[in-house]
C-alpha cells in the first residue's frame, strides 16, 4: 500500500509559515515587543534616550497606521485586527511578508509535492494571506485577553492612588509604571497625552473604541461624568473595579460551560476533513474511481458549506455576551 505524504507536507508548511511570520517580527522589532515579555515597552523606550514627546509619537502612528490603511483591497480584513494587536510592522511591511511567505510556500509545495502550477499558486497565496491572517488574529486575540485580565488591578491602583490623595492624572502615570504590559503601555500613551493637553476622558474613550472593549467603555464614562458633574471618583472606581472582576469571573464560567460545545463544533467540522486526509494517507487511488462522476465536485462543494455552517452556527450559539 503506497502511502502519500502530500497532506503532512501541506501542514509542515503552513505551520513553517507561522514560525517564520513569529520569526521575522521578533528579529526585526525584538523580544521586548513580544507578548510573551514582562518589559514595559513606553518604558525601556524612555530609558533607552528618547524623549517623551518622540515616544507617544512613535506609539501613536504603530497605533494608527493600520487603520489609515484600509483603503489597500487586501488589508482591509487584517487592518482592524492588526490594530487591536499593535502590530509594529507597517502595512506595507505586512504585505510584502504575505508575498515572501506565499513564494516561501510556493517553493516548499514545488518541492514537496507534484500538484499543478495552478494548485500550487493558489495554496501558496492562501497559505501566505491565511498564515499572516491567523498570526495577527492569535495576537490580538492573546493582547485583549491580558488587558481584559489587567484592567481590575490597574482600576483598583488609581483608587489607590487617589484614595492617597494623588490626582487622577498622576493615578494613570502610577498605572503606566507598575502594571505590566500590554496595559502599561497604552495608559502611558494615555499620560502622555494628558500632560500635553488632552482630555483624560476623551483618551480613555478612543482607546476603549480602538479596543473595542466594553469593560474600557464602562471606565471612559465613570471618568467623563466624573468631570462634568463631580463626586468621588474613587468610590466609583472602586466600584468599577468590582463590576469589571465580577464580570470577569462570570465571563470565564461562561466560557467554562460552553467549552464543550464549542470543541464539539469544531471536531463535527473537522473530523470529515481529518478522515478524508488519513483516507488519502491510507490510499491514495480510494477515491479515483469517482472523480470522474458529474457529481463529485458538486458534492464536495455543498459537504464544505455545510461544515462551514456547522461553524458558524456552533460560534453564534456558544458566543453569549457577558
Amino acid at each position: 500500500m503506497a502511502l502519500s505524504i502530500e497532506p503532512i507536507i501541506y501542514i509542515l508548511i503552513f505551520v513553517g509559515v507561522l514560525v517564520i511570520v513569529e520569526g521575522v517580527y521578533l528579529t526585526a522589532f525584538g523580544r521586548s515587543i513580544s507578548l510573551n515579555s514582562k518589559v514595559n515597552r513606553r518604558l525601556e523606550m524612555l530609558q533607552k534616550g528618547s524623549n517623551r514627546e518622540e515616544v507617544l509619537e512613535k506609539l501613536r502612528k504603530e497605533m494608527n497606521q493600520h487603520m489609515n490603511a484600509r483603503s489597500i483591497p487586501i488589508y482591509t480584513m487584517l487592518a482592524d485586527k492588526a490594530q487591536k494587536a499593535a502590530i509594529a510592522f507597517s502595512p506595507i511591511q505586512l504585505i510584502m511578508l504575505m508575498v515572501a511567505v506565499s513564494v516561501i510556500a510556493f517553493l516548499g509545495l514545488t518541492i514537496g509535492t507534484e500538484t499543478s502550477f495552478a494548485v500550487r499558486g493558489v495554496v501558496s497565496g492562501l497559505m501566505g494571506v491565511g498564515g499572516v491572517y491567523f498570526w495577527v488574529n492569535s495576537k490580538a486575540k492573546k493582547r485583549l485577553g491580558m488587558i481584559e485580565e489587567q484592567l481590575p488591578d490597574a482600576v483598583e491602583l488609581m483608587v489607590r492612588s487617589l484614595k492617597v490623595g494623588h490626582p487622577f492624572s498622576s493615578a494613570i502615570q502610577i498605572v503606566a509604571k507598575e502594571v505590566p504590559d500590554p496595559l502599561a503601555t497604552e495608559f502611558g500613551i494615555i499620560a502622555d497625552e494628558s500632560a500635553y493637553g488632552r482630555d483624560v476622558g476623551e483618551a480613555l474613550k478612543q482607546m476603549a473604541e480602538r479596543l473595542d472593549m466594553q469593560d474600557l467603555r464602562f471606565l471612559a464614562v465613570a471618568v467623563s461624568i466624573q468631570q462634568q458633574s463631580g463626586g468621588n471618583l474613587a468610590e466609583i472606581l472602586e466600584g468599577l473595579a468590582r463590576v469589571i472582576r465580577s464580570r470577569f469571573r462570570l465571563f470565564r464560567r461562561v466560557k467554562a460551560i460552553t467549552a464543550e460545545a464549542q470543541w464539539s463544533g469544531k471536531f463535527l467540522s473537522a473530523f470529515p476533513v481529518l478522515a478524508l486526509i488519513g483516507v488519502n494517507v491510507l490510499d491514495p487511488h480510494y477515491y479515483d474511481e469517482v472523480l470522474d462522476h458529474p457529481w463529485f465536485i458538486p458534492a464536495c462543494i455543498i459537504v464544505g458549506v455545510l461544515l462551514t455552517l456547522n461553524l458558524i452556527v456552533m460560534r453564534y450559539l456558544t458566543n453569549i455576551k457577558v
